[in-house]
């Protein structure tokens, strides 16, 4: 019966209800999704490649924290970035269009809504002073603290790291506004994160030639898949953005 229920009401299984596409009339390509998996696998490999072989971490541990760090950083950039560009988009669509798109934005902004609450939960205990076993009133909370406590390991820090992965796979379930929106986020996504690293100075420890390679593998790779994906979406099942906003 807890097996169940846990698969029911788990951060696992609540994350797949929050973070993953789930319109009904949605095209889902497993061609496209494969090349995904592969590009994010080979993509990280590279990363953990240079990361080792020029010690730019010390440890197996320093190297999962900067990676989530930086998927964290990615969701936060995503998450200033969708709103901009999906306006946009409803801006420039012709009025039938722009009703549909704005009807089928409330379940990729509930994604972003959740994966922000959800990691605003560990500033909020320290803040508060759960974790210290005390509220703001300096009143003792032990049995709350342990229970607040066990939630927040247990259902929350699950939730949170799945949803950051989920969040950047599926680009915040845009699927459900068309099928062509998340490659086009992707693709604004990359580059601006390339800025970000630009501006930074991250990677500076590297040679020249090589911190070049690793600045713009990321960018260039999601280009060519995010293309690709436009392009299979065209050809294949007739989808294009100028159809989605009627021009």
């Amino acid at each position: 019966m807890l097996g169940r229920l846990w698969r029911t009401v788990g951060p696992i299984a609540i994350g797949r209800k929050v973070f993953t596409p789930s319109r009904p009339d949605r095209v889902d390509d497993a061609v496209v999704a494969r090349i995904q998996k592969i590009r994010t696998v080979v993509g990280l490999a590279a990363v953990l490649w240079v990361t080792f072989s020029y010690k730019i971490a010390r440890s197996a541990g320093d190297v999962a924290s900067d990676r989530l760090n930086q998927s964290w950083i990615n969701v936060l950039v995503l998450s200033m970035t969708f709103p901009v560009v999906v306006g946009v988009l409803i801006a420039v669509a012709r009025p039938p269009a722009r009703r549909e798109l704005l009807r089928r934005t409330a379940k990729p902004v509930g994604s972003v809504v959740a994966i922000i609450a959800g990691v605003a939960v560990f500033p909020a205990s320290v803040l508060s002073g759960l974790v210290d076993g005390r509220l703001a009133t300096n009143v003792p909370m032990t049995v709350v603290t342990v229970v607040a406590t066990l939630l927040t390991l247990v259902w929350v820090l699950p939730f949170v790291i799945y949803g950051i992965g989920m969040s950047l796979v599926h680009v915040f379930r845009t699927a459900d506004i068309h099928e062509t929106v998340p490659p086009l986020l992707a693709m604004v996504l990359v580059w601006e994160m390339a800025l970000v690293d630009l501006f930074t100075g991250a990677y500076e420890t590297l040679p020249a030639i090589t911190r070049i390679v690793v600045m713009l593998g990321a960018p260039l790779s999601v280009t060519t898949v995010a293309l690709w994906e436009q392009r299979r979406l065209r050809v294949n099942y007739g989808l294009t953005l100028r159809g989605a906003l009627m021009r």
